[in-house]
């Protein structure tokens, strides 16, 4: 008895007669099964039937692949393979044309199926076929079957592609050289000169000498979209298989100006949208060139080529109009290190050891070089303002540079193979020269811009780069189609707009949050905000040194302000320049906490207001007052940093028992919040937790395995 398990209910049709409804027993060999419903049809002869799909592709039914049969499918009893395959062979070699032409279209059809193909072959199927195709006698309709068949046949890998005659080859090219000729005959010819080329580099030669890129090229102006298709596929395989010199000669003519925008105009933008294969194809072309500049980006500075360190040098050039000659080589020589260090290199006596890693190697001093020759005056307009600035806030041109060069590598996946499934094409790629150089040359000023809008300082590099990145990537989401479009949209992608993107997508997170772990999160807040409080305060009782900004606006004396420990005074007075933290009992001056009424921020403070007009934004930003007794007295602060600035302007609004409303502690909140809820979700079941830190094992004999970061970015 069957188990239930193994029995599928089908049904089994045949022409001319009523279909059978079975239950079919996975266990019983198919040769019974085909017994049993010969039977029932009084058919003679079982071993002369098999079964097959009526769906999709007519695939046989085998002991293989039964298993694969589902309940209510519909099955066909039909000729076995072998008998399929020796009538065909027959009808294909008929003297009527219409025997011939029934008999090739049949077998187009059925030769997907594996089973099907393996018994054609094997009586030399496919060599009737390349005879038909070397003879070409035949109608275009009957060549049309007779390659669609050839082609689904070899697509099994049955029969080895290098077993093609020169002849045949030269015979398929002419297909796709003819200019005036049957588009489905052009179309299966593509395909199987596609394969060809993918199955070997000797195919790929023979191809190459009979297919120019530039009849391929013709081929995308026609209006079938796919003989555009298979005519991109055939050249990605081209370029794919060729060696380097052939490559670079055949992207020369794909990168041609008139080609590009032709893709953008007549393959993109004519049909607003481009079929999955063609967009992988585009995605495949863009991947190609861009991965020219592979050897550059993995390449480091040579300190023994004289080009290269003439190139730094002229970057240094670009930048600053001095006349070296007539000093003598020590003050030349600390001329160089002093400019070199204003362009923003970190090792300034050297500054080729900030190109040795890779990537971006020599990439990055590419990019830089381009920028100062193609756009000299927006190079060296950023080079002196960051000259100019504290040497805090200056953005290091030569350090953002090369990390931004790697960003847009790794945006543009330059170095990555592509992949076989990927689609993901820039359309700005076609329609811009160089396009890496000049999306630096935008970028590297978005950058300086974005740098200004955080406040940024040294200390803020990795931050600026992040959100630099986001910039970008949004910006290349939108499918820019020219340099300009992109360059208006990134710019206006500022860093208020990407907090506020961030923020709303947090808060459209949280809406997509199952109920318990929202409960879960408001539960936490009210934990975490008190964890804030206590650094804040404890960040007030380590104090912090202020600059006395004057009338006339130079910073010269320092004062220091810090909190009593019991949370109780504010001790603040002025200290020597080599002060770093001064006790509390050197500060002169104190204010009760319980005297401060408020708290001012930004223009609304009085030593802002003195000054009405003549603040600039950074300052403004920077700029708090607590006032105390009455409204008369107030004293008055500029923070070294927008990061000190929150931290004092949230600890004081603790201490007036108010909100904290810092960006800091908003950030800081959904970070903390964000590990809690993580840490309170993990399944921890069945896992040990220790009670106390575990034991931290001995320092190394030595530390030779350490690498020395000091140089790259992290």
């Amino acid at each position: 008895m069957p188990q239930q398990k193994d029995i599928v209910r089908i049904a089994i049709q045949m022409t001319g007669v009523f279909p059978q409804l079975i239950q079919l027993d996975q266990k019983k060999p198919l040769s019974a099964v085909i017994k049993e419903v010969c039977t029932c049809w009084t058919l003679p002869g079982p071993e002369n039937y098999a079964l097959q799909y009526t769906d999709g592709v007519q695939t046989y039914i085998t002991e293989s692949n039964r298993l694969d049969i589902k309940n209510g499918c519909i099955l066909r009893l039909t000729k076995t393979p072998g008998r399929c395959a020796e009538d065909l062979f027959k009808g294909i070699q008929s003297t009527e044309s219409g025997v011939r032409c029934d008999s090739l279209k049949e077998l187009a059809g059925i030769s997907k199926d594996v089973t099907f193909a393996q018994e054609f072959i094997s009586r030399d199927g496919h060599l009737l076929l390349v005879k038909i195709v070397e003879d070409s006698k035949e109608s275009n309709e009957i060549m049309t079957h007779t390659l669609t068949a050839f082609m689904a046949l070899m697509d099994h890998g049955i029969v080895s592609w290098e077993n093609l005659s020169a002849v045949f080859i030269k015979k398929i090219a002419s297909f796709v050289n003819s200019a005036p000729f049957d588009a489905s005959i052009q179309q299966v010819s593509l395909d199987i000169l596609e394969s060809m080329v993918l199955s070997s580099y000797s195919l790929f030669l023979l191809v190459k000498q009979e297919i120019t890129t530039k009849r391929l090229i013709d081929h995308l102006h026609v209006t079938n979209q796919q003989i555009q298709t298979k005519a991109m596929a055939l050249l990605m395989a081209l370029l794919q298989t060729a060696g380097d010199l052939d490559r670079k000669e055949m992207l020369k003519l794909l990168n041609d100006k008139s080609f590009r925008q032709y893709i953008c105009k007549d393959i993109i933008h004519s049909s607003g949208t481009v079929q999955d294969e063609m967009a992988h194809y585009l995605y495949v072309l863009q991947s190609i060139t861009l991965n020219q500049l592979e050897s550059r980006m993995k390449t480091p500075l040579d300190f023994y080529n004289q080009d290269q360190r003439d190139a730094l040098h002229k970057l240094r050039d670009s930048a600053f109009d001095v006349e070296s000659e007539n000093l003598s080589q020590e003050r030349r020589r600390s001329l160089c290190a002093k400019e070199f260090k204003k362009l923003g290199f970190s090792n300034n006596s050297n500054p080729g050891q900030d190109l040795v890693r890779t990537p971006p190697g020599l990439l990055a001093l590419d990019t830089m070089c381009y920028f100062a020759t193609q756009y000299t005056e927006a190079f060296k307009r950023f080079v002196l303002e960051n000259s100019s600035r504290e040497d805090k806030h200056e953005c290091p041109f030569a350090r953002s540079s090369i990390q931004l060069t790697l960003i847009l590598c790794e945006i543009l996946r330059i170095g990555e193979p592509a992949s076989e499934t990927g689609s993901d094409y820039h359309t700005i790629f076609f329609n811009q020269d160089k396009l890496l150089e000049e999306l630096f040359c935008v970028c590297i000023q978005l950058l300086n811009k974005t740098w200004k809008e955080m406040r940024a300082t040294q200390e803020d590099f990795d931050k600026v780069m992040q959100v630099v990145r986001e910039q970008i990537t949004r910006t290349l989401a939108g499918k820019p189609t020219s340099l300009e479009f992109f360059k208006n949209k990134v710019n206006t992608l500022n860093y208020s707009e990407i907090l506020r993107l961030r923020q709303s997508e947090r808060l459209h997170q949280e809406e997509t949050l199952a109920p318990p772990v929202l409960e879960l999160k408001e539960r936490l807040k009210p934990e975490l905000l008190e964890l804030i409080r206590q650094q804040r305060l404890n960040r007030l009782c380590q104090g912090t040194m202020f600059r006395k900004i004057s009338s006339r606006r130079r910073q010269d004396k320092l004062w220091f302000c810090r909190l009593s420990p019991n949370h109780k005074m504010l001790h603040y007075g002025d200290v020597d320049e080599d002060a770093e933290n001064p006790p509390i009992e050197t500060l002169q001056e104190k204010i009760p906490v319980a005297d401060i009424k408020g708290l001012l921020i930004g223009k609304d403070c009085p030593h802002m207001k003195e000054n009405k007009g003549k603040q600039n934004k950074e300052v403004l930003d920077l700029a708090f007052t607590i006032t105390y007794d009455v409204e008369e007295y107030s004293l008055n602060f500029i923070a070294p940093s927008r990061t000190d600035f929150c931290l004092w302007t949230d600890g004081l609004s603790v201490l007036l028992g108010r909100e904290m409303s810092s960006e800091a502690m908003r950030s800081e909140l959904e970070i903390l919040l964000s590990m809690e809820i993580k840490l309170r979700l993990l399944d921890l079941e069945n896992i040990p937790i220790p009670d106390s830190a575990p034991v931290i094992p001995k320092p190394p004999s030595n530390y030779n395995f350490c690498y020395d970061f000091s140089q790259t970015e992290q």
